[in-house]
């Protein structure tokens, strides 16, 4: 539960965009200071003011993100998931100290003034709509607040059902607003710590998703979307929504009573790792098997049910791709297993992550670079991810100490691939917190090539959307 704050939304541009410029500003002029000193430094030297100058951005975008009341919020609560120690150990004690700021920094808004939201969206009283209601908050989220209630037995659907009511808070659209006229300035740090990134592009792409967040009756339509392409499934839960009651800052859907992810994290290794193989399958298939995904795999979203099913929540932050980009995606993992490096590299570049006409980028490079970044599912063997793995990973990924800065430094993540880059390493995150082991590689190759089930949970699976396309 988050901290207790009844600071109001600010909603005001003008102080915010002084304190990013100020930031913009400070760090291009370092910039220039450590690329000066670069000339007489070595090739070790360079690497470690690198590290130092990216940890020093990270730090002073979070600390501008700490004095946001929209946007920030989520990007807080995300990244301070992300417990993995890839900034140098000096700053990682700050670093976090500012995400756990963030991730707690959701504000508790009295129920009086989130009942004139609730009611407004209803167009009715909630004694009304509902036959029961709990106004004390069982949740915050980024943007809203979660209460508890029952619907009334009216033979509908989920009539008489308990269920969970996310409330937008007021004001926070405008503030989220507010913030997003600023993202490009935070792109320009940004690319002070990935330098090849598109920033424009990057900043058009997070200001769709996070919009996509302020309309629950969007993240209505994407939920009613998964729990059909999930419905039935052996092992994953969908709630349902309650259409009628949802509107564009009211989010009504069936309550799911569950064990969180704090408590599947002290269960028996076994029970990790089966939970952990749901998870992967649920995000990674959902990408690939489906073109539609979430884009937030937060453990706060998760819910073991008694059965052993795992209810999946909040689908603010969703993302569709076409067969085209899906096609591309399986081109570069075919190339990047089979080891086959020029074609990995021509793969890469139709995605549009490095340029075609670039000589510096070397194939066998490219190969290089994507064995380390897909270590834990580029051969076939069972891998462990702990701790250290997503630490390494991660920092070969997109970090001045990886041997391949140079190479990431020619190269970017394209725009349309930035959200599905960020599930799988969120993704990754949440199986080093489980330690979960698993054979990832023919797990993949299950959902990308369709290949043979590798495990009772793939031969479930398997059953399942083989009855489906029958009865279909």
């Amino acid at each position: 539960m988050a901290r207790k704050d009844d600071t109001p939304l600010p909603t005001g541009r003008l102080r915010r965009t002084a304190k990013v410029a100020g930031l913009a500003g400070g760090q291009t002029a370092r910039n220039y200071a450590t690329k000066a000193a670069n000339l007489t430094r070595g090739e070790e030297k360079r690497r470690a003011a690198a590290a130092r100058r990216q940890a020093e951005a990270a730090e002073q975008i979070l600390e501008v993100l700490g004095n946001m009341k929209g946007a920030a919020m989520k990007v807080g609560q995300v990244a301070s998931f992300i417990d993995t120690g890839a900034f140098p150990e000096e700053f990682q004690a700050r670093i976090q100290e500012k995400l756990a700021e963030l991730r707690d920094s959701a504000p508790r808004v009295p129920f009086e003034q989130m009942r004139k939201v609730l009611e407004g969206d209803l167009g009715t009283a909630i004694d009304e709509a509902f036959a029961e209601f709990d106004p004390e908050a069982v949740a915050a989220a980024s943007i809203g607040q979660v209460y508890r209630a029952r619907l009334h037995d009216d033979g509908g659907r989920l009539g008489g059902r308990e269920v969970a009511v996310k409330v937008q808070y007021p004001g926070v659209a405008q503030a989220v607003r507010s913030d997003l006229q600023n993202l490009g300035l935070l792109m320009r740090v940004a690319k002070r710590i990935a330098p090849g990134m598109d920033a424009k592009a990057m900043t058009a792409e997070i200001k769709e998703r996070l919009t996509d967040e302020l309309d629950y009756e969007q993240e209505a339509q994407s939920q009613r979307a998964m729990a059909r392409a999930w419905r039935g499934h052996p092992f994953v839960v969908i709630p349902e929504v309650a259409t009628d009651l949802s509107g564009e800052r009211v989010l009504v859907t069936e309550w799911v009573e569950g064990r969180p992810f704090e408590e599947v994290t002290g269960m028996e290794a076994a029970e990790r790792d089966r939970f952990g193989e749901i998870v992967y399958r649920f995000f990674a298939g959902s990408l690939y098997r489906n073109g539609h995904f979430s884009g937030d795999p937060h453990p706060g979203n998760y819910r073991l049910l008694a059965d052993g099913r795992v209810a999946f929540l909040d689908f603010g932050m969703t993302k569709r791709v076409d067969a085209g980009y899906l096609a591309r995606e399986a081109a570069v993992l075919d190339a990047g297993m089979a080891g086959d490096a020029e074609a990995l590299r021509d793969a890469l570049a139709d995605a549009g992550y490095y340029a075609a006409a670039d000589e510096r980028v070397t194939a066998e490079a490219v190969l290089a670079h994507f064995r380390d970044v897909a270590r834990w599912y580029v051969d076939d063997r069972p891998v462990t991810i702990d701790r250290e793995l997503v630490t390494t990973v991660l920092i070969d990924a997109g970090d001045p100490r990886s041997p391949h800065w140079e190479l990431m430094r020619r190269g970017t993540v394209p725009a349309d691939a930035m959200l599905a880059r960020r599930m799988e390493g969120l993704v990754l995150g949440v199986l080093g917190h489980l330690g979960a082991t698993a054979n990832w590689h023919r797990i993949l190759r299950e959902l990308v090539f369709g290949d043979p089930p590798s495990t009772p949970l793939g031969e479930l699976e398997a059953d399942h959307f083989g009855e489906r396309s029958a009865a279909a």
